[in-house]
């Protein structure tokens, strides 16, 4: 029962529109909320994101009360505490704000304040002839179906997963090996059934466009009246001896069964890992495994880890920090093949590089990229793939030349309107994007006509400190401007074609990237030679119009 909590050493309400403060809650252990003023108005909700906890007073708030997180982008209306950018699924509490006394009071309950979000228990009987099917079980899956849920859709939703279980956070498989499913998974089984959300182990084989069906390889069909395909991507093997899944304890890692067959080889630790590429999931893994007393050894063809993406300045960086922690590294280095144990024929034993170099191995993991997951299509008339395999979508996410059919994540390549992009087809492999993906389809449907929200891309990573990157570089770039103290690792670096700020990396600079993307999204980030000059971003005041 709702009840009236005093606030510890507020007497009286002083905020100025955009002013945060974070209160503690007299009478409740570790209780506290977050008062936010916007447009003469003050809330106050709960003080941490739903999603990995980071204060939110340290957050980024726009002046027309959007609240996002400073580590990985989760956003929130502060007036309802509703999510509006992944990948945050819970929304926060609100509460009722009382002055009264010579102090200031909220409204609500215990077990709400302790709990930090606004549990969404969606009880739901599915009803009438609209039934969704969503192909896949990640991140955009679970983005289409709490968002259509939480929209207001009361039709059937099923779910197909050739995975074998619900919704996981896969973000934890690379960063942590965690590879229990109850320590991953986002919901119990139960609240699907009680949110009418039908999660079936089944693989598509086939999908009839005209007559709107999905064959499985089961024998099974499932009739959809919209359709959602969000079956990610498949990770890439080596086509090379003993690389191509022709050697025991050789790894990719894509799924739980992926990070179970990693820990159990691994065993007591102790062990010789060897980890072929060097972008974010070798670089992840790697980290990971050195720091449960491993000798890891990464090998990767470029000058630099991750110097695809990141340029080879800010893959030295990372570089440095994991060596720091103990990892070695081969780089601009070629693999030619493995060859098996001597001890036993079955497994792996090392991996030899092209220069002659032999890698001693008890195990070895590939992370060497994903190809669209969309072998059911390839042979489908009415569906026409793009040279890598993934599908061509409208801003809506809107299959093109078919009705009622979206594709999110992975396989998806859309037109990216946000620095840089200018309608550019992009196919983004972030937890993020696909999760915003849903969202938005689900909103296509629930709101039919509804335009397409707008969102930059993020993501981040674990490389020995976090790291936070917003923007996407589908157009190129051509220089970096790196502000702060790499060496920390303290820094910001702000990725520019011409004038342009198309996209920026940041560690130990919260909330750099979380202001950065709220920029991005209004046309508003300062230009290069306004950085060089000194401008500091979060001294700029973040305006209401989105221009993307």
């Amino acid at each position: 029962m709702a009840q009236e909590f005093k606030l510890k050493g507020i007497g009286s309400l002083n905020l100025k529109n955009g002013d945060k403060q974070e209160a503690e809650i007299e009478g409740i252990e570790n209780g506290k909320v977050l008062l936010v003023k916007v447009n003469d108005r003050i809330s106050a909700t709960s003080a941490n994101c739903t999603h990995y906890g980071a204060p939110l007073v340290k957050g980024v708030l726009t002046g027309e009360g959007r609240l996002t997180c400073p580590w990985h982008g989760a956003c929130f209306n502060v007036a309802s505490g509703d999510v509006e950018d992944a990948p945050a699924l819970d929304p926060l509490a609100t509460f009722e704000v009382i002055q009264k006394d010579g102090g200031v009071f909220i409204k609500g309950d215990e077990e709400t304040i302790k709990a930090n979000r606004r549990s969404l228990g969606f009880k739901c009987s599915a009803q009438g002839n609209e039934k969704v099917l969503v192909i896949g079980g990640g991140s955009g899956t679970l983005g289409a179906i709490e968002g259509l849920r939480g929209g207001g859709y009361t039709g059937h939703i099923t779910v197909l997963s050739k995975e074998g279980y619900r919704p996981v956070d896969r973000t934890k498989l690379s960063k942590a090996l965690l590879a229990d499913v109850s320590k991953v998974a986002w919901r119990s089984e139960d609240w699907y059934k009680n949110a009418s959300i039908d999660i079936i182990s089944d693989e598509a084989s086939n999908v009839d466009f005209g007559a709107k069906k999905v064959s499985t390889k089961s024998g099974k069909t499932y009739d959809y009246t919209k359709l959602v395909l969000a079956t990610g991507g498949t990770p890439r093997w080596l086509p090379l001896p003993g690389l191509k899944g022709d050697l025991g304890n050789v790894f990719v890692l894509r799924s739980v069964p992926d990070a179970q067959g990693i820990v159990e080889s691994v065993g007591e630790n102790g062990k010789k890992i060897v980890v072929i590429g060097s972008s974010f999931i070798g670089m992840e893994v790697a980290n990971c495994l050195t720091g449960k007393k491993n000798d890891v050894t990464v090998i990767g063809m470029e000058k630099a880890p991750m110097e695809r993406v990141m340029g080879e300045k800010v893959g030295k960086i990372f570089r440095g920090l994991l060596e720091k922690n103990g990892v070695k590294f081969h780089m601009e280095a070629s693999v030619d093949k493995a060859t098996p144990s001597k001890s036993d024929s079955s497994k792996v034993g090392a991996v030899h590089l092209k220069d002659g170099t032999v890698l001693e191995a008890d195990l070895v993991i590939e992370g060497v990229g994903v190809g669209p997951a969309t072998e059911y299509l390839k042979d489908n008339k009415a569906i026409e793939l793009l040279k890598d395999g993934s599908v061509s979508t409208d801003e809506s996410f809107a299959v093109k030349g078919l009705k009622d059919v979206f594709a999110i994540g992975d396989i998806a390549t859309y037109p990216y309107h946000g620095p840089g992009g200018n309608g550019s087809p992009v196919r983004i492999e972030h937890w993020n994007v696909a999760q915003n993906a849903g969202r938005s389809v689900a909103n296509s449907i629930n709101s039919p006509g509804a335009k397409p929200k707008p969102f930059i891309p993020v993501f981040w990573s674990a490389l020995g400190s976090q790291l936070r990157y917003c923007g996407n570089t589908v157009g190129g770039y051509d220089d970096i401007i790196i502000q702060g103290e790499p060496e920390k690792p303290s820094f910001i670096a702000y990725y520019t074609k011409g004038e342009e700020v198309v996209a920026m990396a940041s560690m130990m600079k919260d909330p750099y990237m979380t202001q950065t993307a709220e920029l991005m999204r209004r046309g508003k980030m300062p230009t290069k030679s306004e950085l060089q000059k000194g401008v500091d971003i979060l001294d700029i005041n973040i305006p209401a119009e989105i221009k993307i």
